[in-house]
């Protein structure tokens, strides 16, 4: 694949990965209040189902965190390579 094309594909990759992570961040802040409330929840009401629910919910954030950290992570990625391929011609210019 030549390196033009290639930088074309890796737009449209960040491009997307940014909508990704957008997405996730907005999964993100409602699962952090679901977490919240269910944590508040469990304080008050000292029962083992609401203890479970906050676990479960606990649960379902540290995922989601990871989720974020991951798409942070590919978006890096991606324009790492885009930046090598860049160098490339610009080494290749001179």
């Amino acid at each position: 694949m030549k390196v033009h094309d290639r930088l074309s594909q890796l737009s449209g990759e960040i491009a997307e990965a940014q909508t990704a992570l957008r997405i996730v961040e907005e999964q993100l802040a409602f699962v952090e209040e679901v977490a919240e409330d269910a944590r508040i929840r469990a304080l008050v009401s000292e029962t083992p189902l609401a203890d479970r629910e906050y676990r479960d919910a606990q649960g379902d954030l540290d995922r989601m965190r990871r989720s974020h950290h991951d798409a942070q992570v590919r978006i890096e990625e991606l324009r790492t390579e885009q930046d090598r391929l860049l160098e490339r011609i610009f080494e290749e210019g001179r």
